[in-house]
């Protein structure tokens, strides 16, 4: 065969094996619709300008509502689903159920904590037939202030007395009202609102945010982080409110004001082979992860190693999740590079025969030091003795650069082979909180280890 043949043969096969992609979306999308049934929201498109011209970006409708279920019930679902499938379901907690005098009552439809960070949601979906435009706006304020009286009370009780939730991985943890800083979101089901409708929540010093169904989709969709959706949302609960559905409006905007900012050389230093001050824009123009989906699939799968692994004595679930948090806390700007950084040094551990370690190291402008590495021997006591003197070390050290605290924080991910063949690796994590202990001795000994 000839080159030209060759060519054209190869050509039909990629357009083939396209065509068969396009065709099992196709399907899926055709599953997912039977399974959920359809939603009447039409697509949003936005024209951003980016450094390289001007895009369009298309703000898909939210995750329908299951089949089946009462609508009212059936958003809440669907707004867990997306936090929960986006980000960590770890993060996302049910409401439990609290005696009220001879009654009972929902401590709020659903409660996201990730780190220091919690929030208060409620979730309204509008039923019935379509009215005129003043009675849509109607049905929207007078339900967005009342889920903003109901997210202040679950609030109020939570500080009173504590409460145990359970996430979507069915743990449960104590969680203490006055050991976060809240922020109330209002999130509105309705097909049929004029996109001139503004709400006011009445919160007074508690910060809050609503918006649609579509647009917290589209903010877990595009950050795939909880730590940054949060984060996002407390960022702009302050500023004025806008018409719903305009969130992504907005998200664009404060995306190109990011991309514009000056970088600022507190937002993280990379340390490992040298020493490099970075900035990164915290909300990306194109969806996390669309750049390098594999390197983003490796993080992904380190979050659940680590979100389903064994804990150790003393460890309980609390600790989990706060870990969890750290890592998540990593800029979604930095994932890529961080990604494609992992699948190089797990590549480069597997090539030696002798004990080989990388590291890779992330200060960030506050408390928290986060080490990713690898090596090339399988875990074992003796490695996880080193890699613990490794942290104590990088402790010890981030201390001095940064000041001593009892809130400094140095995790380390160290990945390490399997030979069993059930999974080429295992994330395992160590996490080193508060004033180093080390004598001069120890900090000598790993110094002489690490360092030379």
């Amino acid at each position: 065969m000839g080159k030209a043949s060759r060519g054209k043969a190869q050509a039909r096969l990629q357009r083939q094996e396209a065509q068969q992609r396009r065709d099992a979306e196709a399907a899926a999308l055709r599953r997912a619709a039977a399974l959920f049934g359809s939603d009447q929201q039409s697509p949003l498109t936005l024209v951003v300008d980016t450094p390289l011209g001007v895009a369009a970006r298309r703000i898909a409708p939210a995750l329908p509502r299951p089949n089946g279920v009462e609508p009212g019930i059936g958003a809440e679902e669907a707004t867990h689903a997306a936090a929960a499938t986006w980000g960590l379901p770890d993060f996302v907690f049910r409401a439990p159920i609290r005696k009220v005098g001879s009654g009972q009552r929902e401590l709020g439809d659903r409660v996201v904590i990730v780190g220091d960070r919690a929030a208060a949601i409620q979730v309204k979906c509008r039923q019935g037939e379509q009215r005129d435009p003043a009675g849509e706006r109607s049905w929207a304020q007078k339900n967005a202030a009342k889920a903003a009286r109901q997210a202040r009370g679950t609030i109020r009780n939570l500080r009173l007395e504590p409460a145990r939730f359970t996430n979507s991985r069915g743990r449960e943890i104590e969680v203490d009202g006055n050991s976060f800083t809240w922020l109330a979101i209002i999130v509105v089901d309705d097909d049929y609102l004029p996109s001139d409708t503004t709400v006011d929540l009445a919160l007074g010093d508690l910060p809050g945010v609503a918006l649609l169904r579509r647009d917290w989709d589209f903010l877990f969709n595009q950050l795939r982080s909880t730590h940054a959706v949060i984060g996002y949302l407390f960022r702009v609960a302050p500023l004025p409110p806008r018409a719903l559905g305009e969130e992504p409006m907005r998200y664009y905007e404060l995306a190109a004001a990011d991309l514009a900012a000056a970088p600022s050389p507190g937002d993280g230093e990379w340390l490992g082979s040298g020493h490099e001050h970075r900035s990164t824009p915290l909300l990306p123009q194109a969806p996390v992860g669309s750049d390098a989906r594999r390197a983003h699939l490796l993080l992904r799968i380190i979050l659940e190693d680590i979100a389903t692994g064994p804990l150790s004595d003393g460890i309980g679930e609390a600790a989990r999740l706060q870990a969890l948090a750290d890592i998540d806390s990593l800029p979604v700007g930095f994932r890529t590079e961080l990604g494609e950084k992992l699948q190089e040094m797990l590549a480069d551990v597997a090539s030696v025969k002798t004990i080989k370690w990388r590291m890779r190291r992330l200060l960030d402008s506050g408390m928290l030091q986060l080490i990713f590495g690898a090596c090339s021997r399988e875990l074992d006591d003796g490695i996880a003795a080193a890699a613990e003197s490794y942290v104590q070390l990088r402790h010890h050290q981030f201390e001095l650069a940064k000041g001593a605290s009892d809130e400094r924080v140095t995790l380390l991910v160290l990945l390490t082979p399997r030979s069993d063949g059930q999974r080429p690796f295992d994330s395992t994590m160590l996490r080193l909180t508060g004033r180093s202990s080390l004598t001069k001795e120890e900090l000598a000994l790993r110094v002489q280890l690490w360092d030379q």
